[in-house]
């Protein structure tokens, strides 16, 4: 008896993953619970764990291609279930349960209609665009009719095939083409080729298709721009009195908290100050509706080789400076390792993103919606500044608020800078709550 490997749930608002790569072949032993594929989700990447133990004799879903909550992913045998796997190992696409062994040359579209909701594989359309093929004239063999990398080689290979099969799956094949909504990132690129680029420079050229990571990060933000009135504020802040606190006490704060004293705490705790005295820019816009929000999770933007994610530090506004210290180092580690959850990642109010790691010395954040506001941090560079009138070099900081003019005026916008500044500047304010 075979035991079926589905899509689990991925969490509040995903309906879907892509599958990143198989950890099994068919006909491999299995171990229960073992990571048998990876799903990449629009904010995380996650393992599915096998069901149960024995050899896995089918695998439904190939490495590119989208699936839903509850979609059957592959399928585990018993132990004795090696044999009949192997067959299916060299011909992946009859292991499908779904979908009856495909005739290469296609006189006889079973079920045309299936076709018309799956674009092509991202393997499939680079080497139709590469080949310089019509997606239309190939009958796909994988889920629901799908057009797949080996049904594109065949039709390579059959050139005369090609002129048979084009009237039938042309009609069956156009509704993906008109259904972008669907799958805006796959459908995008044939609707808007790239201009031509010299033999020279193609063959010096790699393509690689964008995670679902890196499309969702577009996609967010550019509905950020298009969605939100965003304006930008700037000022700046003489670091030197954090600087010189850090310094006297980060040996005494590590011995005692076992965590290191960055600039992090100070900054996220200078903001839960100024978020408590402007709540607007802690605010969210929700139909005709303001949403003010008694609580602050603060969302820290963190670098990765995937792309950008914010961990949540969830109700920052009441732990400690060694409290969130400790919360952004688990989860700085935990988004280098590619561990976050969905949970790490969800119902942030406000984020503050740290160019200055990377040596920015100023930028215009982009909100992360529907969040009404983003502190960004840059590098701190020493610079003359005149203070009590005398010029003197001091390691000045430039700070840059991004905020939801809808929600957020500007004498608001300013004020929340200001009292970041100023705590930033006179510390002992954090801890006196001033």
């Amino acid at each position: 008896m075979s035991t079926e490997i589905r899509v689990p749930t991925l969490g509040e608002s995903v309906t879907e993953a892509t599958i990143g790569q198989w950890f099994k072949k068919v006909g491999d032993a299995v171990n229960a619970d073992e990571p048998i594929v990876e799903l990449e989700t629009d904010k995380v990447t996650i393992e599915v764990p096998a069901p149960a133990a024995g050899v896995l004799e089918a695998i439904a879903a190939q490495p590119g291609e989208t699936v839903d909550v509850g979609a059957l992913l592959g399928a585990i045998g018993g132990a004795g279930a090696g044999a009949a796997a192997a067959p299916a190992a060299a011909a992946p696409a009859p292991a499908k349960a779904e979908v009856p062994a495909a005739n290469a040359a296609g006189p006889e579209p079973v079920k045309p209609a299936v076709g018309t909701s799956m674009p092509p594989a991202p393997s499939a359309q680079k080497l139709i665009n590469e080949s310089g093929l019509n997606g239309s004239d190939i009958e796909g063999s994988g889920k629901r009719g799908q057009v797949l990398k080996e049904d594109v080689q065949s039709a390579l290979s059959k050139p005369a095939a090609a002129p048979a099969v084009a009237a039938a799956p042309a009609v069956a094949q156009a509704a993906p083409a008109s259904a972008p909504a669907a799958k805006p990132a796959e459908a995008k690129a044939p609707a808007a080729p790239r201009a031509p680029v010299s033999a020279d420079d193609a063959g010096r050229e790699e393509r690689v298709k964008m995670t679902r990571l890196r499309q969702t990060i577009a996609r967010r933000l550019k509905d950020a721009q298009n969605t939100a009135a965003m304006l930008t504020t700037f000022n700046e802040v003489d670091m030197k009195p954090v600087m010189d606190l850090r310094n006297s006490y980060k040996e005494l704060f590590e011995k005692k908290h076992g965590v290191k004293l960055g600039f992090m705490g100070f900054f996220t705790k200078a903001v839960v100050h100024a978020l408590k005295e402007i709540p607007a820019v802690n605010a969210e816009i929700d139909g005709d509706d303001l949403v003010y929000k008694q609580y602050a999770h603060i969302g820290v933007a963190v670098g990765t080789d995937k792309g950008l994610v914010v961990p949540v530090v969830r109700n920052a506004d009441q732990m400690s400076i060694a409290e969130i210290e400790k919360s952004i180092n688990t989860l700085g580690k935990k988004a280098r390792d590619g561990q976050l959850s969905m949970a790490d990642m969800q119902g942030g109010t406000f984020t503050i993103s740290n160019g200055g790691v990377y040596g920015s010395l100023m930028s215009t954040p982009i909100l992360n919606a529907p969040q009404s506001g983003i502190l960004g941090m840059h590098k701190i560079q020493e610079r003359p500044v005149a203070i009590g009138g005398q010029v003197v070099i001091r390691p000045m900081m430039y700070l840059a608020l991004s905020y939801d003019h809808r929600i957020v005026d500007g004498k608001e916008a300013v004020t929340f800078l200001v009292r970041v500044k100023e705590s930033l500047e006179a510390p002992e304010r954090l801890v006196l709550d001033l």
